[in-house]
């Protein structure tokens, strides 16, 4: 009875907001900017939408991280109570209410790209829909309440992704005709921007990572669409810069062997991070009743809070105290043990199946490898924080396997314009190492196994251009 009155709702509300944009469509006398005007709309309603959702979400997730610190500073040993109950929450909220929300987001989203039909079946309702929305929302938060080292980053971009959906869902039947899957393109290339406030690394994210479309085909949707989510964000966060500005030093020919090094090293390590978080993932899949993955879980909880008692608070969170640490700190002293800390806390959180980002985890970890290599050679300051960046990038690079987004998006969260050539030559590098590792990334990896999850085409499906309720 309460779900039939939350459809009749849904309904009376669609029914509505169709006879006021039918209405506007009568006052539109120029057919040619009417069909304009229509066609961007939902791509600025979502934009709008993305920023405004983005942007509570960060201020939800930090609160979290603050709290969890809190917590810490108490007791150091609450960590073992608080690390497995939340981890345990974390992943009990996704097996529950949304499987498909689990981990980062990013590989839910190509899925969804790929299975978006305009003439069969969609099933990327699936991936992106309300349900999914709140669910990796309130999953992440658990996980990272309990100390979590995961980032908010990826999951954004699912959020995105599943906002643009929603709104591509709800145009009226005279609506021009709109391209769902351009539309979850652009809701990726919007979750980046308003995420990181990198336009740019939205832009080149949804070229290089999340489509084999020809560019003239969506570069309308993208280009406004990061423009008014970033402007949006900006507009209730004011301007920033997700790491602010480090000094570093221009550096020539002679210089570049070391960021070889660095690049090379944190291209591997990343690389392997994502072996090692696919393995665990396999293992914890294997375990076929729910008791068995929760006893999982919780073990990994357990593991991590050993991890935050062997390494100290390094272990906790983003990462990006970490980062802000190596990059603004007047003396650093890198240690191998923060970057084991940052590694295998971040692939012991993401191994317990709850929702949670790998970019930020990612960032950090590199920084950690390249401020310590780095210091083999003896840098000036601002030749240092250039090794951390290029750490930076190599091992966002090995994880994502995007050279191209990963230069950018750090080049754009340092304003670091001075030294996008070194960055560009540290992802390649990073990069190249990694595909001798292992030729298909984490996403890659992780999107052909959802798809091998979904089910059968002949089997019965709820049709997704309907009034669903909470499973819009």
């Amino acid at each position: 009875m309460e779900e039939q009155k939350k459809n009749e709702l849904l309904e009376r509300i669609q029914r509505y907001l169709t006879g006021q944009l039918a209405w506007l469509q009568t006052k539109l006398r120029s057919n040619r900017t009417k069909d304009l005007f229509l066609l961007t709309l939902p791509y600025q309603v979502a934009a709008m939408v993305t920023a405004l959702v983005a942007v509570g979400y960060a201020w939800l997730f930090k609160q979290m991280e603050t709290w969890n610190l809190w917590l810490i500073s108490i007791h150091p040993h609450l960590i073992f109570i608080a690390a497995p109950l939340c981890f345990l929450i974390s992943w009990w909220l996704v097996k529950r209410y949304a499987p498909m929300a689990s981990g980062s987001g990013i590989p839910q989203l190509m899925a969804a790209i790929e299975v978006a039909n305009e003439k069969k079946e969609d099933r990327s309702w699936r991936f992106l829909n309300l349900r999914i929305i709140i669910i990796k929302i309130a999953s992440s938060l658990a996980m990272v309440l309990g100390g979590g080292a995961i980032g908010r980053e990826g999951p954004t971009l699912q959020i995105a992704g599943s906002v643009y959906r929603i709104v591509h869902k709800l145009l009226p039947p005279f609506w021009p005709k709109v391209s769902r899957r351009v539309m979850m393109i652009t809701g990726g290339a919007a979750g980046l921007s308003a995420a990181f406030n990198t336009p740019l690394g939205g832009i080149v994210f949804a070229v290089e990572e999340l489509t084999k479309t020809h560019i003239a085909q969506f570069r309308t949707a993208v280009l406004t669409a990061v423009i008014i989510s970033g402007m949006t964000a900006q507009w209730v966060m004011g301007p920033y810069l997700f790491l602010g500005y480090p000094s570093v030093k221009t550096v020539g020919f002679s210089f570049m062997y070391k960021i070889l090094v660095i690049a090379v090293v944190s291209g591997a390590a990343g690389a392997l991070f994502c072996r090692g978080a696919l393995i665990t993932d396999r293992i914890r899949r294997s375990l076929k009743t729910n008791f068995g993955q929760g006893i999982f879980v919780l073990g990994c909880g357990l593991i991590f809070a050993g991890c935050v008692s062997a390494f100290g608070p390094t272990v906790l969170g983003s990462g990006k105290h970490t980062l802000e640490t190596y990059l603004f700190d007047k003396e650093i002293d890198p240690t191998a043990s923060n970057i084991v800390a940052r590694f295998f806390g971040s692939l012991v959180s993401f191994s317990a199946g709850g929702a949670g980002g790998i970019f930020a985890p990612a960032l950090s970890t590199g920084a950690a490898i390249g401020g310590w290599i780095g210091q083999w050679f003896n840098p000036t300051r601002d030749e240092h924080n250039l090794l951390i960046l290029a750490g930076m990038t190599a091992f966002l690079t090995g994880v994502s396997r995007s050279p191209f987004t990963s230069a950018i998006l750090v080049l754009e969260m340092t304003d670091r314009h001075s030294v996008i050539f070194q960055l560009m030559y540290a992802a390649s590098f990073g990069y190249l190492i990694a595909m001798a590792i292992d030729r298909k990334s984490y996403y890659e990896r992780m999107k052909l196994r959802l798809l091998q999850a979904l089910p059968l085409e002949d089997q019965p499906k709820p049709d997704p251009d309907q009034p669903r309720g909470f499973g819009l």
